[in-house]
């Protein structure tokens, strides 16, 4: 961006400079200031005329012709040897002849503007030599002072063709705090951070090897011995195509380094937890921002849910999430006792940040419990900050960050930007905490809807149910198994069609009536599911169920007879001890709410010893972006190596191959024939 200065920020510059300056402003080029040897060469002019009224005697007027062009398009003009006579004109004086030049600049207020300098050449105009040292000059001059103009900064540099600090400078000085000794040459890099000390150096070297502008922010030591953040400039000085030295400014920018980085750290944080449901998450993408750009690790706590209780006792919080950079990291995940009078409780307790600096590796005991302060010292920190996740009130969560090694301590503005980010985070947090809630009430809820497995001689039977992770109320999925009163067993898994109380109570309606039509008279599965379908035309639920009903019979030492029907279910999967694994396929109906009073057909197999059988829901197999037949054939290969694991472990094996994100709730149901290992097995 164009540097804007006032005109006026270098009068003496311009009253003692060796040729005419003129200065206008605005598109009708009004002329607000002229110098001595301007005045001298064309007599004074009033200031605030459009410059060809001020000059309207200039007999030569074709030169006001480039004003417009060079106030437009930013392009210096020259003219040489341009013969130049104001007022009356007189036939008997010798002629005059001068050199123009004209720049556009910018004003402090945004207003475009012409520097117009102007040299009297006629008697440089007797040897070529002399001539071209005052074009020299004045090109030189042009280009100085046109950079001094446009750069409003702290301090002002001039470099040799090679890069070195040629000319001592007090406003350097005043900085940076260094001599002229120092700084001299190279010396000016002595005070560049050290983590950006490289960079400079080399982007400065590839400057002046192209050559080109050089424009770089990094950190530099002032005189007080902080580190700020500076705007560095630099222009090639170019004479008969080749660079003779660069002129350039250093511009303190650190108000505006940390503004932008508090602007692009706060939307970056918005944009990161803007769609995740799980408090969990929303923290881990908030500390993810944070390291590194605020602090090289990074713990994250969360709070039990608790009653406002005495600042004497000690609580239990669960650390979620360290994020440690490139350090060592930190003891395990866990419960963690935070002691009442600690630093921490404290932060928690007045529900405001706290902050401290130490002496690298030398953290206070106070600060955290004995693992963490001991990896504090492991890793060398030099400073750590306690913020509290303060959502609706009550502190949800902690956050705290560490700075290690030679990196600059937190400081009070790095807190600052660490709450606001947690701040700006608050609708987002608030609706994780709130659906975190809900859905731990809706699987209290699902839990006790869902009756534990009977205790059959001679089978094993084990159900699981796990929520959507993110969906906020309770499924409709469910799993049933019960014994009849001819002694048969009998299985089901089920599937209501949405997501909310709803279908949470279809859920159970069905369930129950399904219990009660198989209790009520002895009927193959599909005549039981026909009977289900009926009824459920007389539920208040527009949706659709799916679901498998199975019937364990004992047929001796060949096993288990299955009777089994499908309501547009998945089929249910048959492991052998074996390894062998496939899928019951047979029996396949319409799904519940179509079809009205139409038969339902029933299949049988049999269920050798030691073979699994297991029912589930879709959630299990189905994955966003994923065909079904991909989960399906998953499943089954899975199942097949698991076939001689504990029923528990297989079923806990299946849950835990599954992401942690997934839309669907899953119900399952896994029966096993236990017997002798040497037993004979095959399969029908």
């Amino acid at each position: 961006m164009r540097q804007r200065v006032a005109i006026g920020a270098a009068p003496d510059i311009y009253e003692s400079a060796p040729v005419g300056v003129a200065v206008t402003s605005g598109p009708d080029h009004r002329l607000i200031y002229t110098n001595h040897a301007f005045q001298r060469l064309v007599g004074e002019r009033p200031l605030g005329l459009p410059i060809r009224k001020a000059l309207r005697d200039l007999r030569h007027q074709a030169c006001f012709e480039l004003l417009d062009t060079s106030l437009r398009t930013g392009e210096s003009f020259s003219l040489e040897e341009l013969p130049f006579e104001v007022g009356a004109h007189d036939p008997t004086a010798p002629a005059t002849f001068v050199s123009l030049s004209m720049a556009r600049i910018s004003h402090v207020d945004g207003e475009p503007g012409l520097l117009i300098m102007i040299v009297d050449i006629t008697k440089q105009l007797r040897t070529d030599q002399a001539m071209r040292a005052t074009a020299d000059e004045r090109r030189r001059f042009l280009e100085r002072y046109r950079s001094l103009i446009e750069l409003n900064s702290q301090a002002v540099w001039v470099n040799d063709a090679r890069g070195r600090t040629i000319e001592p400078n007090q406003s350097w000085h005043r900085y940076s705090g260094q001599t002229w000794e120092e700084y001299r040459g190279f010396g000016w890099l002595d005070v560049v951070h050290p983590d950006d000390r490289e960079a400079t150096e080399r982007k400065w070297l590839e400057a002046m090897d192209k050559p080109t502008h050089w424009d770089e922010v990094y950190r530099l030591r002032t005189s007080d011995g902080t580190y700020r953040h500076v705007r560095t400039r630099g222009v090639p000085i170019v004479e008969n195509g080749r660079v003779v030295e660069w002129v350039g400014s250093v511009t303190d920018v650190e108000q505006e380094w940390q503004e932008e980085r508090r602007r692009r750290l706060l939307e970056r944080a918005g944009a990161a937890t803007a769609h995740l449901a799980r408090l969990e998450d929303v923290l881990r993408a908030l500390a993810e921002e944070m390291v590194p750009a605020l602090a090289d690790a990074c713990d994250v706590y969360v709070l039990p849910e608790r009653e406002l209780q005495s600042f004497g006792q000690p609580y239990v919080v669960e650390r979620v999430l360290s994020l440690p950079g490139q350090r060592t990291y930190p003891p395990a995940d866990g419960p963690h006792t935070i002691l009442p009078y600690s630093n921490f409780a404290r932060s928690v307790e007045e529900r405001r940040p706290l902050f401290w600096s130490f002496p690298k590796g030398r953290p206070y005991p106070s600060l955290q419990s004995p693992p963490v302060t001991q990896w504090f010292v492991d890793i060398e920190a030099n400073s750590v900050a306690v913020v509290p996740v303060v959502v609706d009130g009550s502190v949800a969560a902690v956050v705290t960050a560490v700075t290690c090694g030679d990196r600059d301590p937190i400081s009070a503005a790095d807190v600052d930007l660490l709450s606001r980010m947690l701040d700006h985070a608050h609708t987002h947090l608030s609706n994780a905490m709130r659906f975190q809630r809900t859905q731990r009430i809706a699987l209290a809820l699902q839990q006790c809807l869902l009756p534990e497995p009977p205790r059959v001689p001679g089978l094993e039977i084990s159900a699981r149910y796990r929520a959507s992770t993110t969906a906020p109320e309770i499924g409709g999925d469910w799993y049933d198994s019960f014994s009849l009163p001819d002694g048969a067993t009998m299985l089901t898994v089920g599937d209501v069609a949405g997501h909310d109380l709803t279908a949470a109570v279809a859920m159970s309606q069905l369930r129950n009536m399904l219990r009660g039509l198989a209790m009520d008279r002895r009927e193959l599965p599909g005549d039981i599911l026909r009977r289900l379908n009926v009824i459920s035309e007389s539920l208040d639920h527009d949706g659709t169920t799916t679901c498998v009903l199975a019937r364990l019979d004992d047929v001796g030492e060949e096993g288990r007879r299955l009777t089994y029907s499908l309501a547009g279910h998945p089929p249910p999967l048959l492991v052998t001890r074996d390894g062998a694994a496939r899928y019951l396929e047979e029996a396949a109906e319409p799904l519940l709410g179509v079809a009205g009073d139409l038969p339902r057909g029933s299949a049988v197999a049999t269920l050798p010893p030691d073979s699994t059988l297991l029912l589930y829901t879709d959630g299990l197999v189905q994955l966003a972006g994923e065909d079904l037949d991909h989960g399906l054939e998953r499943l089954r290969r899975r199942g097949a190596s698991l076939a001689r694991a504990p029923l528990d472990d297989f079923c806990d094996s299946l849950l835990a191959d599954l992401p942690e994100e997934r839309t669907d709730d899953i119900a399952m149901i896994a029966v096993r024939l236990p017997s002798d290992f040497n037993a004979s097995c095959g399969t029908t």
